[in-house]
């Protein structure tokens, strides 16, 4: 554990000093010194980390929970919904299209629709702390997007799993799939309307006790979720947002966000463990073609949440390349397909494909001036035409976000 926070921040702040991102020197991190190159082995099982690396992603999601608050959801339901079908509509179709056209089979093609389809969660979470841009209005329909792939990806599990399996029975995919859904209703209820019995749980005083209530209660219900059938990273979230509508709110956003960062990193260094660059070569050109099918539809999902939303080119950018990358629910499915005997040949392009936009979507989100150049300006609506933007960075915590209504200032 040790070599591998040391690890992780040696080569962050080497390459801090050239303006690089820290999420892919994580991974890359735990490319070099895990057991699939040669030298320095310092985890020789990535299992070894699986738990720290499960908390990195819980207190990833938690915190995020914490800064959308439940005006976010309450005031952009139907623009949230809109603009996650569009994403879904595009990355997930556009998925399925690519696993038929590469003709490894159904399954394989099924398997592949999620992998292309759905963002990195933990991933997006830390571009957006790490490139400031919490306060900005586009970051709305970039959280809300997260939260229909969630809902989504519950639902996708449920039934992926009987056909990977090989089960027959429509009712026990159907039950799968009920479960998840009202376990995801009882979240949501809980999240609207058990306020005040939250804001009285967590009224403590003493830092200690609140840091071991908080993360008690995030850290519970992920594993409750789970149980269930749900992303324990959208039942972390789920606290996040009941707890950051309390009065300990900004206390408990201060204390999680240490502890966020430490293990946040270690999810990405566990990673980066679990990639072997020696199965990439053959599967190179399939994987160049899928991420060249992500940035597309990327692209073609943020101008249509710009539309949903009123946002000009900037705003546009900011959410194409935020979305980019691809993680963890990525690497789950591959583990799924793995233990379904399904073509050999997905794992090693799940990795690469995972590895490239891992690497290439924070690089993407930084520089996503350059995108805002290329976009095609009739697309997209008129700079000052958005009056409901203005509201929308009411309830975010950074003062002074209403500026950029429309066009996000180069480098935010």
């Amino acid at each position: 554990m040790g070599g591998a926070f040391l690890a992780a921040a040696v080569l962050a702040r080497l390459g801090g000093r050239i303006g690089l991102p820290t999420i892919p020197l994580f991974i890359l991190a735990g490319i070099l010194l895990g057991p699939h190159t040669p030298g320095i082995v310092l985890v020789a099982d990535p299992h070894d980390l699986e738990m720290l690396s499960a908390l990195g992603l819980v207190l990833l999601l938690f915190y995020l929970g914490l800064e959308f608050h439940m005006d976010d959801l309450k005031a952009g339901g139907r623009k949230m919904a809109l603009a996650g079908g569009t994403y879904l509509a595009l990355n997930v179709g556009a998925g399925l299209g690519f696993g038929f056209a590469l003709g490894w089979g159904t399954s394989e093609a099924l398997v592949l629709a999620g992998v292309l389809g759905i963002s990195s969660s933990a991933i997006v979470t830390k571009v957006l702390v790490d490139t400031g841009r919490l306060g900005n209005p586009e970051t709305k329909p970039i959280l809300g997007i997260i939260v229909v792939e969630d809902i989504f990806l519950a639902l996708y599990l449920a039934a992926l799993q009987p056909i990977l399996s090989g089960a027959d029975s429509l009712a026990a995919a159907v039950m799968d799939g009920g479960k998840a859904f009202a376990f995801l209703i009882l979240l949501a209820l809980a999240a609207r309307f058990g306020t005040r019995i939250t804001d009285r749980l967590f009224s403590i005083k003493d830092d200690e006790l609140l840091v071991i209530s908080f993360l008690g209660a995030a850290v519970f219900v992920a594993g409750v979720s789970e149980w269930f059938g749900v992303a324990d990273a959208i039942g972390a979230f789920m606290v996040g947002l009941m707890l950051g509508s309390t009065a300990s709110g900004a206390r408990i956003l201060k204390l999680v966000h240490p502890l966020r960062d430490a293990f946040g990193a270690i999810f990405f260094f566990a990673f980066g463990l679990s990639i072997d660059p020696g199965d990439l070569p053959v599967v190179l050109w399939p994987v160049l073609a899928a991420v060249a099918v992500t940035l597309l539809m990327n692209v073609l999902a943020g101008i249509g949440a710009a539309r949903v939303y009123g946002f000009g080119g900037g705003p546009a950018a900011n959410i194409s390349t935020t979305l980019l990358a691809r993680g963890e629910f990525a690497l789950i499915l591959a583990t799924m397909a793995a233990g379904a005997g399904l073509d050999e040949r997905l794992s090693p392009f799940i990795a690469g494909y995972v590895l490239l936009l891992a690497v290439l979507g924070p690089l993407a989100a930084v520089r996503s001036e350059w995108l805002e150049r290329v976009l095609p300006a009739r697309l997209l609506p008129a700079p000052v035409s958005a009056p409901e933007s203005v509201s929308a960075p009411e309830s975010v915590s950074e003062p002074g976000a209403p500026e950029p209504v429309s066009v996000t200032p180069p480098g935010r």
